[in-house]
């Protein structure tokens, strides 16, 4: 025992010396994939033809500002958020429930932001006018956050019975929100009109192709709010990890912090669902892959998660533009592709606890 009480403080020095790193590298890596995004393309133009340009005081054709300016750069804007916000996401979840198999699509979350964003698009024109001006473009994003902020309000209360979370009711419980909100969805598609059901098309499988600065602007600062505010939950979150009666012990405010991880969770998810629709797989992925390579300490996590999310996102859309180019195939293919064979690979790991 004291062997091990004296290996400690190394072993912690070690993990926090190789989650420094990490955040360095991560750093570095999601740089240099928000260059590529901008520099690979189906179209001809050239990132680097263009900065030489710039540098030579020569304007650009208008063909050049059309595709880097209004084409990749809010697209690839827009791709690093939302990564960033699903990733970060399913980190805080999966500290809030004290398991790694919680994400925002496994658990219903997703699903309950796809419902208020389907409201949105399908009942907003029914609201009057004066609500329609003073809303504006904020309707689906602010529709998708109180989707998925019922969502996992509802998800926990079912989930926590004195002060325990169930593992197996969390996943069932996320698959009767999920079902409740796919079956109020099928009601929606059922009464809308051919251009919503053009949106809604687009919506559920997961695109970035309609990415313009107007989405940026809307759901940007709410994705960066949400972002910043969980971050702040990493010493919580660690204390939470070994029960809500030591965290309480500890000094931290349990049942506060659980108020601000479901908001912060609810505001990142529904802000990614409204303006890029359902993409799988990142929330779980990310941050169990840091959890075993950099260890469990939320504090670099939740940073790492972020970084690490929007870079792979970012290198699944420059994926979905080139593999059928000039088609594109919808992100949220590419994640599941990637995503699934992870995924089956956590419960692998993790079958003997589920049937414990």
């Amino acid at each position: 025992m004291a062997a091990i009480d004296a290996a400690a403080p190394g072993y912690i020095r070690d993990r926090r010396t190789t989650a420094r790193r990490a955040h360095v590298i991560l750093s570095l890596v999601c740089a240099a994939s928000m260059v590529a995004s901008l520099a690979i393309g189906p179209a001809g133009t050239s990132l680097w033809g263009a900065f030489g340009q710039l540098l030579r005081s020569e304007p650009l054709s208008t063909l050049d500002q059309v595709i880097l300016r209004d084409i990749r750069l809010p697209r690839m804007v827009l791709g690093a958020l939302v990564g960033a916000a699903l990733a970060i996401s399913g980190a805080v979840l999966q500290g809030l429930f004290r398991n790694p198999l919680a994400d925002p699509g496994i658990v219903g979350v997703s699903a309950g932001a796809a419902l208020g964003a389907t409201s949105a698009i399908v009942l907003g024109a029914m609201l009057p006018v004066a609500v329609q001006n003073i809303v504006g473009n904020a309707l689906i994003p602010l529709a998708a956050f109180f989707g998925s902020w019922i969502s996992v309000f509802v998800l926990y209360r079912v989930a926590t019975h004195r002060g325990r979370t169930s593992v197996i009711t969390m996943l069932l419980g996320g698959i009767a929100l999920a079902a409740l909100a796919a079956a109020c969805m099928g009601v929606l598609i059922y009464i809308a009109d051919d251009a919503q059901l053009r949106d809604l098309t687009f919506w559920n499988l997961g695109s970035l192709g309609g990415a313009t600065w107007v989405k940026v602007a809307t759901a940007g600062p709410m994705i960066v709010l949400a972002v910043g505010g969980a971050v702040l939950l990493g010493r919580a979150l660690n204390a939470l990890a070994l029960g809500e009666a030591a965290a309480h012990h500890l000094g931290v405010p349990v049942q506060q912090m659980k108020r601000w991880a479901i908001l912060c969770v609810a505001a990142a998810t529904g802000s990614a669902v409204a303006v890029a629709g359902t993409i799988g797989f990142i929330g779980i992925v990310v941050p169990h892959l840091l959890r075993l390579s950099t260890g469990p300490d939320h504090g670099p996590l939740l940073i790492n998660s972020a970084l690490l999310g929007a870079a792979l996102l970012v290198w699944a859309d420059v994926i979905a533009r080139l593999i059928v180019a000039p088609a594109e195939l919808p992100i949220g293919i590419i994640t599941a592709i990637l995503g699934a064979p992870v995924f089956l690979w956590i419960l692998l790991r993790q079958r003997g606890s589920l049937m414990a």
